[in-house]
């Protein structure tokens, strides 16, 4: 089958290579968002799937808008069956997705209906979820609102990060979308499963403002947030000394709630067993990172900080 791949991010890349190796798919090319600066320096890199791809030898295109006619125009002269998205960054328009004769499919990081938008595993992992997967689904004009092909889940892990979480969702992917594309095989056009909107729900894309959090909730649904939010925008706040003497924003990454039931410390303040308090029981804090250095275990900040009974954690300003 010869097929476009539209992807951009990170969690393309295993199924973009497992595709590659597989002689019954041909990748006609791969368009992918332009390249961009990011860090201090402001340098300019390309995504990771043009990254990836011309380590495989494949053409790549950038496309500063998919839907441009121009580029819906290089789509028709390549000639391929199917549009394969994955992790993108743009909605195909209708003109676009009538370019391939079979339509395009797209692999999602989450269960469909739940969690439609673009940050479907980090809102697991906030939300306490037990467990997420990936979905493969026939792209329509509603978003992530498709007829279903596949499915693949597991359980989220104890103090599983969204970015651990993320990574391990980016394997599965390739085993789903093989199980998609098989539905295809001698020009098959799979009507797959139409979802439940009643059981949708939203996975809005994260913010900087998301990441400001606070102790007043309790333990457990701090400790999701904590590891939903890691390792974008991450959860901030400001840890302060007893005496005053310091007070540096921290990025926390990791924690777990200690002890549930009441407290008797206001919240975000450290106790004798160096557990932080919240709204409703205690949090164990595992790993977090001072906004001027590097990510490090709570016994290593408490160690440099010499952190004690009476510290406290407040909101960002």
């Amino acid at each position: 089958m010869r097929l476009i791949l539209l992807a951009s991010g990170e969690f393309a890349v295993p199924t973009l290579r497992s595709l590659h190796a597989q002689d019954q798919y041909e990748i006609a090319c791969v368009i992918t968002q332009p390249d961009r600066s990011a860090g201090r320096g402001r340098r300019t890199s390309p995504t990771p799937v043009k990254h990836a791809a011309a380590e495989l030898g494949l053409e790549v295109m950038e496309a500063p808008s998919v839907n441009d006619p121009d580029m819906i125009a290089r789509v028709v002269e390549r000639n391929a069956a199917l549009g394969l998205v994955i992790a993108f960054g743009q909605k195909l328009g209708p003109a676009l997705l009538e370019a391939f004769p079979l339509g395009c499919v797209n692999l999602h990081a989450s269960l469909l209906p739940k969690y439609r938008g673009a940050a479907p595993f980090q809102w697991a992992v906030i939300n306490g979820e037990e467990r997420t997967g990936v979905t493969v689904f026939r792209l329509t004009g509603r978003m992530d609102g498709g007829a279903v092909l596949t499915k693949r889940w597991t359980y989220i892990k104890p103090e599983e990060t969204a970015a651990e979480l993320h990574d391990r969702l980016a394997q599965i992917g390739p085993d789903a979308v093989a199980a998609a594309l098989e539905m295809f095989a001698d020009g098959g056009v799979p009507e797959g499963e139409l979802q439940d909107d009643q059981a949708a729900t939203k996975a809005p894309k994260l913010t900087k403002q998301d990441g400001h959090i606070t102790f007043d909730i309790p333990a457990r649904e701090l400790a999701n947030r904590i590891c939903g939010l890691w390792s974008w925008p991450g959860a901030t706040c400001t840890y302060v000394s007893q005496s005053g003497q310091r007070s540096e924003r921290v990025i926390l990454a990791r924690a777990r709630p200690a002890e549930a039931g009441g407290t008797t410390l206001p919240p975000g303040q450290v106790d004798e067993r160096l557990f932080v308090s919240t709204a409703e029981g205690y949090l164990e804090l595992l790993e977090l990172k001072p906004e001027s250095s590097r990510l490090m275990t709570w016994p290593e900040f408490v160690n440099g900080r010499r952190v004690t009974p009476g510290d406290h954690f407040v909101p960002v300003d």
